[in-house]
């Protein structure tokens, strides 16, 4: 288990947490990092490019998974400070609701 991996982990789970609705429960929340570390230890490229498609991967199946919360995607995650910017999806511009969509 890399530490570099569960500090990025961390980091992209709570900025996903922080804007995920309805909000998550700590075990929810604990889940949502399990499998973001999870994606981030996958062997393969590690360039960031990969490395936020696998952490979006991750939480598409989370949500496909629990089929009752829609949060963020993850835009940028800086390795080094573990700074994590995200961005909402969106259908006709307007941003993705939880039970039932659109």
């Amino acid at each position: 288990m890399s530490m570099d991996a569960s500090r990025l982990a961390s980091a992209a789970a709570q900025a996903y947490a922080a804007e995920t609705k309805p909000p998550l429960t700590e075990e929810l929340a604990a889940r949502v990092r399990d499998a973001l570390q999870a994606a981030l230890e996958e062997t393969g490229t590690a360039g960031e490019a990969d490395r936020i498609d696998r952490l979006n991967a991750a939480l598409d199946a989370f949500e496909t998974d629990l089929d009752a919360v829609v949060g963020p995607r993850i835009a940028s995650l800086d390795a080094a400070s573990a700074a994590v910017t995200t961005r909402h999806r969106s259908e006709a511009g307007q941003p993705l609701r939880a039970f039932g969509g659109q």
